[in-house]
C-alpha cells in the first residue's frame, strides 16, 4: 500500500500539495478514512448522478451554462464528455461558459489515467441521455420545481427515490466514487442545510467567479417560508420542500451504504456535504458515526481555498466544522493538490482565477489519482492533453 509521493503538512503526511479541509475534528480519523483509497490494486466503481431542478432557470443563479436553456443540457454534455472523452464529436455540445472549461474534462483525464469505467444514473432531466445510463424513475417526471416554491417535489417521489438510493447503497460490492452534475445544485444545498438548522448563507460557493449569494439566500428564504417546515422534521420532508432529485438519491445511497460498509469517496463541495448532513440527520447516532468512518469527501483546491485570508479559515473549512460539530463527529474532507498555474491552456488557468472550481467529481478523482501515486505535474499534463484533444490540436507537453 504505497504512500508516495507525499509531503508533510500540519505535521502529518498527506499526498503532495493536498490539505485537510476543516480546522476541527480528529486528523487521525481522516487518515483512517483515506486508507482504503491508497490500495494500488483497488479499482473503485464511479457513479455520476445527473439531475435537474428548475432552480437553475433563475437568471444569474449558475454559471454552468450562459442561459437557462443551455443549462437544461449541461448535465448531458458533461456526462458524455466524461464517458467518451474530448476527441469524440459530441451529441450534446458543452454549453458556453464565462471562462474556463467543464470539470468533466478533468474527471475524464483521471478516469483515463486510472483505467476506471464510470457509470451514469439520470433522474429528473428535461431531456433523456442517448448513452447508456441507469434510470431510477419515470423520465416523464422531469426536474424538481424551483426551491423558492417550497414544494420542490411530491413526498411520494422523494420516498421512491430515497428507496432507490438506499438499495444502491446497500448493494455496493466495491468502493465507490460518487459524483454529480446538477446546475443550480449549490443553491438547493444551501436550502437543505438551512432547513436542517445550519447558518450557511455565506459559506456556500457556486460555479460563478462571484457566486450570487444574495439571490441564493433570497430564494432559500422564500422557499422555506412557503414550506413551513416543522423544526426537527425528517430529511425526506426537507427534500420535498426545497431539495433536488440528486440529493434524494445520494442521501438514500449513503444511508444504504452504512449497511454495505463499503468505502465511499464523495466528489464535490457543498452539494456532497449537504447530502452527508441529510444522511446523518436520518440515521441513528451510532449508525451515523459508522457511516462517517466509511466516507471520504474529495474536493478541489480552488473550492477549498476560496475566500480564505491570512489567519482565517475558508468558508468551506467553516462549513465542514459546522456539520461536524452538529453531529459530534469528524468529517474526513480533503482538497486535491492540483493547480493549473503552469498549464499550457488559459481555460485551465482560469480555474486559478476562481472560475468553475469543481463539478462532475473532479476534486475527488484528482485526489484519488494522487492517492494512487500520480504526481501533480502528471495530472496537469493529462489535463493539458485533454484540452488539446478538445480543441482539435496536436497533443503537446510543456513538461
Amino acid at each position: 500500500m504505497p504512500l508516495l509521493p507525499l509531503t508533510h503538512s500540519e505535521g502529518r503526511a498527506w499526498p503532495e500539495g493536498c490539505r485537510r479541509v476543516g480546522q476541527q475534528g480528529d486528523a487521525a480519523a481522516s487518515i483512517t478514512a483515506m486508507a482504503p483509497w491508497l490500495d494500488q490494486d483497488m479499482r473503485p466503481d464511479v457513479l455520476l448522478l445527473l439531475a435537474a431542478t428548475r432552480t437553475a432557470e433563475q437568471e444569474g443563479i449558475s454559471a454552468a451554462g450562459a442561459t437557462a436553456a443551455a443549462r437544461r443540457t449541461t448535465a448531458l454534455a458533461d456526462a458524455e464528455l466524461l464517458l467518451k472523452g474530448p476527441s469524440v464529436a459530441p451529441s450534446w455540445p458543452l454549453p458556453t461558459l464565462p471562462a474556463g472549461v467543464s470539470p468533466a474534462l478533468l474527471s475524464h483525464a483521471v478516469v483515463a489515467r486510472l483505467g476506471l469505467q464510470p457509470r451514469v444514473a439520470a433522474v429528473g432531466l428535461m431531456r433523456q441521455p442517448d448513452f447508456d445510463h441507469v434510470r431510477l424513475e419515470s423520465p416523464d417526471l422531469g426536474p424538481a420545481d424551483c426551491l423558492s416554491s417550497g414544494a420542490a417535489m411530491p413526498l411520494e417521489r422523494v420516498n421512491h427515490l430515497w428507496r432507490q438510493g438506499e438499495q444502491l447503497g446497500a448493494s455496493l460490492q466495491r468502493p465507490i466514487v460518487l459524483a454529480e452534475c446538477v446546475p443550480g445544485g449549490t443553491t438547493t444545498a444551501q436550502a437543505v442545510l438551512t432547513a436542517l438548522g445550519f447558518e450557511v448563507g455565506d459559506l456556500i460557493s457556486g460555479s460563478a467567479r462571484q457566486p450570487p449569494h444574495r439571490l441564493k439566500s433570497a430564494l432559500v428564504a422564500q422557499g422555506l417560508q412557503k414550506a413551513g417546515l416543522i423544526k426537527g422534521c425528517g430529511a425526506q420532508a426537507v427534500l420535498a420542500a426545497v431539495g433536488d432529485p440528486f440529493q434524494v438519491v445520494a442521501a438514500g445511497l449513503l444511508v444504504g451504504a452504512a449497511r454495505s460498509q463499503q468505502p465511499l469517496l464523495l466528489g464535490g463541495g457543498s452539494q456532497m456535504l449537504a447530502v452527508l448532513a441529510l444522511a446523518l440527520h436520518a440515521l441513528p447516532k451510532a449508525a451515523g458515526a459508522s457511516l462517517l468512518r466509511q466516507v471520504l469527501v474529495g474536493t478541489t483546491a480552488w473550492l477549498a481555498n476560496e475566500g480564505a485570508s491570512a489567519g482565517m479559515a475558508s468558508p468551506m473549512d467553516r462549513l465542514v466544522d459546522s456539520i461536524g460539530e452538529r453531529f459530534g463527529a469528524s468529517l474526513a474532507v480533503f482538497a486535491s493538490g492540483v493547480h493549473f498555474h503552469a498549464s499550457a491552456h488559459q481555460a485551465l488557468r482560469d480555474y486559478e482565477l476562481g472560475y468553475v472550481k469543481e463539478g462532475v467529481g473532479a476534486g475527488a478523482l484528482l485526489l484519488l489519482a494522487q492517492l494512487k501515486g500520480v504526481s501533480r505535474r502528471g495530472l496537469v499534463d493529462d489535463c493539458d492533453q485533454a484540452m488539446d484533444q478538445l480543441l482539435g490540436r496536436p497533443v503537446t507537453s510543456i513538461s
